[in-house]
């Protein structure tokens, strides 16, 4: 399917992905107004946090190996 105009499909996708960032930020929202939501997102962000930690992590010690093979070279 071809749009009227030239790249108007970026801008329908554009538009789709900022009405779900902001719908997303909206039920975040009211899902933190309730004490049970509210737990369900610090869970979630515990666990995001664990995530980002891992990756930081393995990151790391790639780039700590990679340094050791570059000055051993």
């Amino acid at each position: 399917m071809m749009s009227g105009a030239p790249g108007g499909g970026d801008m329908k996708s554009l538009l789709w992905f900022l009405i779900g960032v902001i719908g997303g930020f909206v039920a975040a929202h009211f899902l933190n107004k309730d004490p049970r939501g509210h737990e369900v997102l610090a869970a979630v962000d515990d666990r995001i946090n664990e995530f980002t930690g891992i990756l930081a992590d393995a990151f790391r010690a790639q780039e700590s190996r990679l340094a050791q093979d570059s000055t051993a070279d």
